[in-house]
């Protein structure tokens, strides 16, 4: 019996790391990676995608491309997508467009191995020579590993998200970068100097991690996120107490996500508007101290249908980093 060809297609090496290391130990396959739906889907032409282990949110091409891209072409492969948008109705388009089966990152062994099994894709073990699998001990960085913590946690958000708003919510590859004082003090100005934007801050702390969150929406939406918040709450609302109850849910499930992968508890302080019950130098003048480097994550949602966008800013003090590297390191090693 030949070796079944093993397609892991996802842009973050900690989630092919996370995967190779799920596989059934005794389980023939030939293991090819791919870091964007385009490398997978030239994988797949190469016959080197039978079975194929699928995320969604990719750069160049995403999952959702993939899938149709194998489906137009009539390729046989067998599609289970892997992702951390957990959205409803992410499942229900992907089973649409020809996947197998659902699994919700981080994916546990066990999961895996049931549905494999449950797929008719793997059997009893046989007398097949195992072929060398790529090493799943290979180094993931810092950024890369906070990336793909962050990213499970924004689709649980994002899955929160659209049951209360009741629309699709479109998810980005998230960015995790270090930013200066000067940079952030700058970036914080141009948000509350734009009379364009309303920025809701929140503070948050927990096992000796501690940062502020930044929602920053832009004014154009603010009427149309009310009329989705009456009609999915049938709640009089102001703007202001709209804006703050939608940036608490979003900021709350997102570090309620992050918690659960790293094993922490956060506690958040009360949302305030920036400009409004807490000026943006009194914010910068109490946090400077702390905030040399941050270590800054930046997710830009959008609701699709609606042409709504805001952006969620985690910062992170410089304190926090190890601390954050340190909860990572038992996923990185």
């Amino acid at each position: 019996m030949a070796a079944v060809p093993l397609l892991i297609c996802d842009d973050s090496s900690m989630a092919r790391k996370q995967l190779l290391r799920a596989l059934p130990q005794d389980w023939a396959v030939s293991v090819t990676q791919a870091t964007n739906g385009q490398e997978g889907l030239e994988a797949i032409r190469r016959a080197q995608g039978q079975v194929v282990l699928l995320d969604l949110t990719m750069p160049v091409m995403d999952g959702y491309q993939l899938l149709e891209a194998v489906r137009d072409e009539g390729h046989a492969s067998r599609i289970i997508v892997v992702s951390g948008d957990v959205q409803d109705e992410a499942v229900r388009r992907v089973m649409a467009l020809g996947a197998l089966a659902f699994l919700k990152k981080p994916v546990a062994p066990d999961d895996l191995y049931a549905t494999l099994k449950r797929l008719g894709l793997i059997g009893a073990p046989g007398r097949t020579a195992f072929p060398a699998r790529p090493s799943a001990n290979a180094e993931v960085s810092f950024n890369e590993a906070l990336r793909e913590v962050v990213n499970v946690a924004m689709g649980r958000a994002a899955a929160l998200m659209a049951r209360v708003l009741n629309v699709f919510v479109e998810l980005p590859v998230p960015n995790v970068n270090i930013l200066y004082v000067g940079e952030l003090q700058m970036a914080l100005a141009d948000a509350h100097a734009n009379p364009q934007l309303t920025a809701i801050c929140q503070g948050f702390i927990g096992s000796g991690i501690a940062g502020e969150a930044l929602v920053i929406y832009h004014d154009c939406d603010v009427a149309d996120l009310g009329r989705l918040m009456l009609r999915a709450q049938a709640n009089e609302y102001t703007d202001t107490e709209m804006l703050l109850d939608l940036s608490s849910l979003l900021v709350g499930a997102c570090l309620s996500g992050i918690a659960e992968q790293v094993d922490v508890q956060f506690a958040q302080n009360h949302p305030q508007q920036l400009g409004v019950h807490m000026p943006i130098d009194d914010l910068i003048r109490s946090n400077q101290p702390r905030w040399k480097p941050t270590l800054a994550v930046e997710i830009s949602y959008a609701l699709e249908g609606h042409g709504i966008h805001f952006d969620l800013l985690l910062l992170f003090t410089e304190d926090s980093v190890q601390r954050l590297r340190n909860k990572l390191a038992y996923l990185m090693n």
